[in-house]
């Protein structure tokens, strides 16, 4: 395991980077800071890491008046990330552990390309039921391996037709749950220990610092600037390290 105080500098700099991003975009901590930290440590370290950060700032995002009507939308979905991540689980540590940082690449690679070109598809209400488990399922499995769970989530929620306030809920609730698996994830592949407790508790100060911080920005910086710098760097991260095994 790295020597987590040399990191704690780095640590602080990613999650106030990542929670101001999410201050302001309302979503991005996972992947910026799992990103980020995956470069100079091992993926179930880095997942570890935002575990706690990412719960408390989802259930946070998740209260609302639209709760109620949100859970008889997605919770197939919801049931969906659970079962993909138990399908996953020991992609992290197992023989093919050392490709979770390829798809890890590409996740954030995808991801960040339907952000910064915008892209948007849109899903009858109709067919929610029968392609929302398959969602969830898609969904839960990539973040058993890369602890990223915004692939295939993230654009589904923004196909189903949501409003703006209805689905920066639905992303909390649905980040919420996808959270808590991650940190079952996490603890089967002996990432959890008492020596992440310092860094654990500094990563979420910095990350509730962040995401005060980004609320005060995103009246003062034009949000579409942000949205297209903030993808275009994600994107570059992605295929750095979707590349770099074979560089």
């Amino acid at each position: 395991m790295p020597d987590l105080p040399y990191f704690l500098p780095l640590i602080v700099a990613v999650f106030v980077l990542a929670g101001a991003v999410k201050g302001v975009l309302g979503g991005g901590l996972p992947s910026i800071s799992i990103g980020l930290l995956s470069v100079v440590m091992p993926i179930p370290l880095a997942a570890a890491l935002v575990v706690a950060p990412s719960f408390v700032t989802n259930v946070w995002q998740s209260f609302g008046p639209h709760f109620a009507v949100l859970m008889r939308r997605i919770w197939l979905m919801l049931v969906g990330i659970c079962a993909g991540a138990w399908l996953g689980a020991g992609l992290m540590t197992g023989d093919y552990a050392e490709w979770t940082r390829v798809g890890l690449g590409l996740s954030l690679a995808i991801y960040s390309a339907i952000g910064l070109f915008n892209l948007r598809m849109s899903l009858p209400r109709r067919s929610e039921p029968w392609i929302a488990p398959f969602v969830g399922v898609a969904t839960g499995f990539i973040a058993a391996g890369t602890g990223v769970f915004v692939i295939p989530s993230g654009p589904y929620l923004q196909a189903i037709g949501l409003n703006k306030n209805e689905m920066v809920q639905a992303l909390g609730i649905t980040f919420t749950v996808s959270t808590v698996v991650l940190g079952g994830v996490v603890a089967h592949a002996g990432a959890l220990n008492a020596a992440l407790l310092v860094p654990t508790i500094v990563a979420l100060v910095a990350s509730l610092f962040g995401m005060w911080l980004g609320q005060q920005l995103r009246n003062k910086l034009p949000e579409e600037t942000f949205r297209k710098c903030f993808f275009a760097g994600m994107l570059l991260l992605g295929a750095h390290l979707a590349l770099h095994p074979f560089l």
